[in-house]
């Protein structure tokens, strides 16, 4: 048996490495092309307002006051 495995490995090695060719290792051929794939549908679903209702923000004007620009010195 060790005979065998280094005379194996001899032959791979002076043929190099190669794709096996034999029809059992083929990928068998699709006469018909798969269907394409489909969308997700969209689920829409209508969502009730919130019970303390919508956020309300604080008067934004005051958060982010803007401080009035300075003339340039001439």
């Amino acid at each position: 048996m060790g005979e065998e495995v280094v005379e194996r490995t001899s032959e791979m090695v002076e043929e190099g490495c190669t794709t096996p060719r034999s029809t059992k290792y083929r990928i068998p051929v699709s006469l018909v092309c798969p269907p394409p794939p489909r969308k997700k549908s969209m689920v829409v679903r209508k969502r009730d307002p919130p019970k303390n209702g919508y956020f309300q923000p604080p008067d934004l004007e005051t958060l982010f006051y803007a401080r009035p620009r300075r003339e340039a010195c001439a």
